[in-house]
């Protein structure tokens, strides 16, 4: 740590005559000040901090602190590429919601990315921001505490997160590749007379175990209850979002709500998780409040 200056107050030094007979009474001389500044420009030390001043100066100059360093803009280019990256078919856009919530999460891994900087995490690794971003989530996580549930607590959180605990009802089923109806229509008199081919067989699919809640967003809404009302065994026509088939329900099993008391230990270990996150989010959201996103219009 550098100390103040403290003054230099000039002073009278006594100076020896040698060789002067009336020497034997010692007589004063003004210190002078430009040999003040000669003997100053003999340091080393003086040399070197001049230098390093004029480096500091010169590199201020050339490479002044970002004025924006705090601002993050969601450029045009960048809302679309979340648009097209949402649905590799192109199939769908995402609702707004969803847009915001990407648009959200790319935000916050940004300010990781820069807090991470500032700490300096990323030293001796040149690795991409997002790599950076989850070291600054590791450290995060690494500082949060979470006390295990109460009882009230998790019979709370279960009442409202118990679909994910239940066995949902699932189905079984046989079924072709999609085509047309005239072709769907012959290959099931094929098989009902049992003369498919062997590159039929071997292209149908068996579906096993499918969770019935997941068969209207696969298939569509109509192959949704279309399958559930054909009784098992039977090779039907059926039509999905793709195209006809011909299929054959197996077997349906029925779903099983969850009980608190038999995945208590599951629950508790899914809740800390949960809550864990709930706190790693609002701490990247306290990071957020010093930061200005800014839109592109």
């Amino acid at each position: 740590m550098s100390m103040p200056a403290t003054p230099v107050e000039v002073q009278s030094f006594p100076i020896s005559h040698a060789g002067d007979p009336g020497a034997d009474v010692a007589t004063t001389k003004p210190f002078s000040f430009v040999s003040m500044l000669v003997r100053l420009s003999r340091e080393p030390l003086l040399h070197f901090t001049l230098l390093g001043a004029i480096i500091f100066g010169i590199d201020g100059v050339l490479h002044p602190p970002a004025k924006d360093e705090k601002v993050i803009t969601v450029t045009k280019a960048m809302r679309q590429s979340f648009i097209d990256n949402f649905d590799e078919d192109k199939e769908r856009a995402p609702s707004s919601e969803q847009l915001q919530k990407m648009i959200d999460s790319w935000v916050a891994s940004e300010i990781l990315y820069r807090e991470g900087k500032a700490l300096g995490v990323d030293r001796g690794d040149e690795t991409i921001r997002d790599r950076i971003a989850f070291k600054m989530q590791l450290l995060i996580f690494d500082q949060i505490r979470v006390p295990r549930p109460t009882d009230e607590q998790l019979q709370a959180w279960f009442a409202e997160n118990h679909a994910r605990f239940d066995e949902p009802e699932r189905v079984s089923f046989y079924i072709t590749p999609p085509t047309d109806r005239a072709t769907a229509q012959r290959q099931l008199d094929d098989i009902v007379q049992q003369r498919e081919s062997e590159e039929l067989q071997h292209l149908t699919r068996a579906i096993l175990a499918r969770p019935v809640e997941s068969l209207a967003a696969g298939f569509g809404d109509n192959f949704h209850d279309q399958l559930l009302a054909m009784p098992e065994g039977e090779w039907k026509l059926l039509q999905s979002k793709d195209g006809w088939h011909v299929a054959r329900l197996d077997s349906r099993r029925p779903g099983d709500l969850a009980s608190l008391d038999k995945v208590r230990d599951e629950a508790a270990r899914i809740w800390h998780t949960d809550e864990t996150r709930k706190l790693a989010w609002e701490a990247v959201k306290r990071l957020k409040a010093s930061y200005q996103v800014r839109y592109e219009p």
